[in-house]
């Protein structure tokens, strides 16, 4: 498997772990208060009390496969930059590792936040006191605001159109993915802003990845008809 397709599969795990975190968003987690200002500590804890796997798989998923998945797609565009424009492909490749480093960090504290506060699911009010800390830690690496993502984003998308590896479509999203991410630095724009990115960047990853795939294809042709 050459890189260019590793990175294109990489890029549709991406925007799968998106996916799959929206939609335990919506249903599961929605009664919680996940991905508002109005998460209930004491619900999560009592949640986690009960059913601790589902948020270690949630975590999991969005964070650290997705994190993974991330430093692959980072590694690969920088690749395919770095062809016709070297020191754009040095600062997307330093903003992406960067941001692949936040998310895992967040996942993982996340994942230890599920389970210390599982220890105490004698004591509620304690758990759900530790949690809520944890949680804000988790917020910071990340899971509540998308800076390092829409910077990245925005910064490969540009780079990978002035080099003539991404088209205008993909180009063009991962601009308006960019900048809502940027967004959610500002209070009143946090929880639109973030919508914005996250389907954004469901539909980013997905035309990234199918552009690397052809790409792959079409490389794999040149080289048996030579």
């Amino acid at each position: 498997m050459t890189l260019r397709k590793a990175g294109g599969l990489a890029a549709l795990t991406c925007a799968a772990s998106y996916v799959f975190g929206f939609a335990l968003l919506v249903t599961v987690l929605a009664p919680l208060g996940f991905g508002t200002n109005e998460i209930d500590s004491a619900a999560v804890a009592a949640f986690i009390a009960e059913r601790p796997g589902v948020l270690i798989a949630w975590n999991t998923v969005i964070y650290v496969v997705n994190a993974l998945a991330l430093v692959v797609l980072v590694v690969t565009l920088r690749q395919q930059i770095a062809r016709s424009r070297p020191d754009a492909a040095a600062v997307t490749g330093a903003i992406g590792l960067v941001w692949a480093t936040l998310v895992l960090g967040a996942g993982m504290i996340a994942n230890v936040a599920v389970e210390r506060t599982h220890a105490l699911a004698d004591d509620p009010v304690a758990a759900a006191s530790l949690w809520q800390t944890l949680h804000a830690v988790e917020l910071g690496l990340g899971g509540g605001n998308e800076i390092a993502g829409g910077a990245w984003i925005l910064v490969v998308s540009l780079a990978g159109r002035a080099s003539g590896i991404l088209g205008r479509v993909p180009s063009g999203i991962g601009a308006l993915c960019g900048f809502a991410g940027l967004a959610t630095i500002l209070p009143a724009l946090g929880e639109v802003a973030g919508a914005v990115f996250g389907l954004g960047a469901i539909a980013w990853f997905v035309s990234v990845g199918l552009v690397l795939l052809r790409q792959g294809q079409t490389s794999f042709a040149k080289e048996i008809s030579a």
